[in-house]
């Protein structure tokens, strides 16, 4: 995984010299990283960082300052693309929006006649239980818990059968039953579809990633695999290591 990939390598995602600026401020600097297709790529960072940013711009919601992105062979910033690409891609926000009133059934409903989903039943049959919201499908959403409200917004983001998934923060607020249950069903993701998750809990990548990308104050400090970035040390001596470096790595 990294920006010399060869043609045979089925890149499904790709950050290419990324830069985002807001005035004065760089949220994000020369940022280039890619995902293989079939691949849990774990995308670690302290609070900060540039992950969410970077998320933004490969999902269309942020065009960059420099630099382009690609999404299933789709350019983001491009809106015919865009539209094109939004078929292919599940998107995960962190505190993604929900509609209170809804219920978790109504919702995807609603969010399956939206994307033109053809047989909308068979498709909510099939994300509710990969999810686990059974129980809460005909309570509204804004009565639920966080864990099963980020049950719900998986479930959406799932509902179309998306080949590329990226999911910010997705344990993020949830109690140890619940961030299990949610690791379990990445790692069952992971074996059909092409995943990019933010997180800045060690244990979450080692739990659930084939590979990782390390940012640091919006900058890249390594790519490569959970293995390659140990290598002879805890993954938090690791990871602490590069926090604290001050050379640049590109």
């Amino acid at each position: 995984m990294t920006s010399k990939d060869s043609p045979s390598s089925e890149v499904s995602i790709r950050a290419e010299h990324l830069s985002k600026v807001y005035g004065e401020f760089v949220a994000l600097h020369d940022v280039t990283f890619s995902v293989r297709r079939g691949t849990v790529c774990a995308f670690l960072g302290p609070n900060g960082a540039g992950k969410s940013t970077t998320m933004k711009i490969l999902t269309g919601y942020l065009a960059p300052t420099s630099g382009r992105a690609s999404l299933a062979g789709f350019n983001p910033s491009d809106s015919e693309q865009r539209l094109l690409m939004a078929g292919r891609l599940g998107y995960l926000p962190e505190n993604g929006p929900l509609y209170a009133d809804m219920t978790p059934r109504e919702l995807l409903t609603f969010v399956g006649e939206i994307r033109g989903v053809r047989d909308i039943r068979a498709a909510v049959e099939r994300v509710v239980p990969k999810t686990g919201i059974a129980e809460v499908l005909a309570k509204p959403i804004g009565k639920l818990s966080k864990g099963f409200r980020q049950r719900v917004g998986m479930a959406q983001a799932l509902l179309h059968d998306p080949e590329v998934l990226i999911l910010d923060e997705p344990t993020s607020g949830l109690d140890p039953l619940q961030i299990r249950e949610v690791r379990a069903l990445i790692r069952e993701l992971g074996r059909e579809k092409t995943i990019l998750l933010s997180t800045h809990i060690l244990q979450e990548v080692e739990a659930v990633a084939d590979e990782v990308v390390v940012i640091r104050e919006g900058r890249v400090v390594f790519t490569g695999t959970v293995g390659a970035l140990k290598g002879d040390e805890s993954l938090e001596n690791r990871f602490y290591e590069l926090m604290e470096a001050k050379k640049e790595v590109a």
